[in-house]
């Protein structure tokens, strides 16, 4: 009895989903738009600019072609990004942590770009 009805119970919480126009996961990634796409590629520039100021390296954000943003313990936004260094130009996937009720190392961002095996990974 108490199977049956489980099983109808979770039917139903399928169908409701599914008839979703726009499913919201509470804690999932979503994509970014309008000013929150400002403010994270803002913060995309402020990391670049900070890593090339110490012994990182010197990039620029070309085309962005995708930026998600989760909430986690602070925010995690992962940006699918165009790097260039220089001439020099390549696809990267730029992961920013930000933790800022931290005053100190409340903040990382990693750097994986395609074809390369060096990353960054720094934390301030």
């Amino acid at each position: 009895m108490i199977g049956s009805k489980l099983f109808y119970l979770t039917i139903f919480a399928l169908v409701c989903v599914s008839l979703c126009d726009d499913p919201f996961l509470p804690g999932g990634p979503r994509e970014l738009s309008g000013d929150e796409l400002k403010t994270a590629l803002d913060e995309l520039d402020a990391a670049l600019a900070k890593l090339a100021t110490g012994d990182g390296p010197s990039y620029k954000a070309g085309k962005v072609t995708k930026v998600s943003s989760q909430v986690v313990a602070g925010s995690l936004t992962t940006y699918t990004v165009e790097l260039k260094n220089g001439d020099a130009a390549k696809q990267c996937t730029v992961t920013i942590w930000s933790r800022p009720w931290l005053k100190k190392d409340g903040t990382n961002v990693r750097i994986e770009c395609d074809g390369d095996d060096s990353k960054v990974d720094t934390t301030y």
